[in-house]
């Protein structure tokens, strides 16, 4: 079985490589230290030092090996090479909900670098899946928990 795709822009890439190499370089060291220091005191069984940068270091690791997952399988979208015209991975989009005429600004995504809070939407979301294809002026109706939602598509930028 082929194994899914990591759609990333080159932004997003960056940020998990460097996410990445602090990580290995330097949170590393410093968990290490802790530990160092929480075994100097003594009883182990007993020390929540060391309790907790075991913890830590689990943590890390298990971000670490999360982290090279995802850029072992990743495909970077070449913003500049995206259209404007259509709505695709890589484009910032100005949409109008047309039932609260609220104007709402989303950058389309892969899954893996997401988060609606930064304004950033994945392709496979049933918003992003209804505006992939999309141009300015279309309409698109997007089936949400709530019913039918629609969105007038106003801009596409890269």
């Amino acid at each position: 079985m082929e194994e899914k795709k990591n759609i990333l822009t080159y932004e997003g890439l960056k940020l998990y490589e460097d996410e990445l190499h602090d990580l290995k370089v330097y949170k590393r060291k410093e968990v290490a230290q802790k530990i160092k220091e929480a075994r100097e005191q003594g009883d182990l069984s007993e020390n929540a030092e060391y309790d907790a940068a075991k913890d830590e270091q689990r943590d890390i690791e298990a971000r670490i090996t999360e982290l090279e997952n995802i850029l072992k399988n990743v495909e970077v979208v070449v913003e500049d090479e995206v259209s404007s015209d259509k709505i695709n991975i890589g484009c910032t989009v100005r949409i109008l909900d047309l039932e609260y005429k609220e104007e709402e600004t989303y950058k389309i995504v892969g899954s893996t670098e997401a988060n609606s809070l930064k304004g950033k939407i994945s392709n496979e979301s049933p918003v992003g899946r209804a505006l992939i294809g999309s141009q300015v002026g279309d309409t698109v109706s997007v089936e949400t928990p709530g019913g039918l939602v629609q969105y007038e598509v106003l801009e596409i930028s890269r």
